[in-house]
């Protein structure tokens, strides 16, 4: 007759504890599955064609990188580097990559422009000529440092005188009805603006000119720009009643 202890050992409900022998042969099988399972990518393949495939992904990827920045300095604007490898960036692009695109349409503004006006007024004492004054210049005043700048004062002056260079020539003749629109909304801007003032009499006479500067270049470029100003000065023109604001008009009559 067996004894309690020869039956729980081998009954179903005692747990058996693997041998030492056990133990050994199932971390054993776990390495040999792991170390048998498929490799994949450039893993799979042997040290030479490893080292071919990495040189030619690392070619690609230059030859990409050079594509991008070459595109890149064809439809930006002019600037340091194309003007120096101009020639260069062209013979990569053309034929197979041009582009009719730029980045920046119309392309940023590399002139500083300012608008200046002065009146010849007649008061009690005669007639008399203002010095010259500078609209773009109050209208700078205005901006700075106003979280909320006005349309007018960034853009009425602006592009009224845009409005007039585009529409004459450099005679200051007017190309069709667009040049005398043009020339009749600019001297109204000027008429405006100058009723902000008292000059102590009437403004007979107004005359227009533009200051043209070029924008320094930066202090890390080797490139030459002369910071000279250029003017272009319109002709004196008779300040009709069709000139003034509607305030002004209505005090004259």
């Amino acid at each position: 007759m067996d004894s309690y202890d020869d039956r729980g050992s081998e009954s179903g409900n005692g747990s058996v504890e693997p041998g030492p022998d056990r133990r050994e042969e199932e971390p054993s099988g776990a390495g040999q599955a792991l170390e048998s399972g498929p490799r994949a990518g450039m893993a799979a393949l042997s040290l030479p064609y490893q080292i071919v495939a990495a040189v030619a992904l690392s070619v690609i990827g230059l030859v990409a990188c050079g594509q991008l920045v070459m595109v890149f300095l064809h439809v930006a604007p002019s600037n340091t580097l194309t003007k120096q490898h101009g020639e260069a960036v062209d013979e990569w692009v053309y034929p197979e990559f041009e582009q009719n695109w730029k980045l920046f349409a119309p392309n940023p503004l590399q002139q500083n422009v300012a608008v200046h006006v002065r009146a010849e007024i007649a008061g009690t004492d005669g007639r008399r000529t203002t010095r010259w004054m500078s609209l773009s210049n109050e209208d700078g005043k205005a901006i700075r440092g106003n979280l909320l700048p006005s349309h007018v004062h960034q853009n009425e002056l602006r592009r009224g005188w845009d409005f007039y260079l585009s529409s004459h020539d450099n005679e200051n003749r007017a190309n069709g009805l667009r040049g005398q629109l043009s020339e009749r909304y600019i001297r109204r801007i000027v008429m405006l603006r100058l009723g902000e003032h008292d000059y102590g009499g009437t403004v007979e006479r107004i005359q227009i000119r533009s200051e043209v500067r070029s924008v320094a270049a930066p202090p890390w470029s080797e490139e030459k720009i002369s910071t000279r100003p250029s003017y272009r000065v319109l002709p004196w023109w008779t300040v009709t009643s069709d000139d003034l604001p509607e305030s002004a008009e209505g005090a004259d009559k």
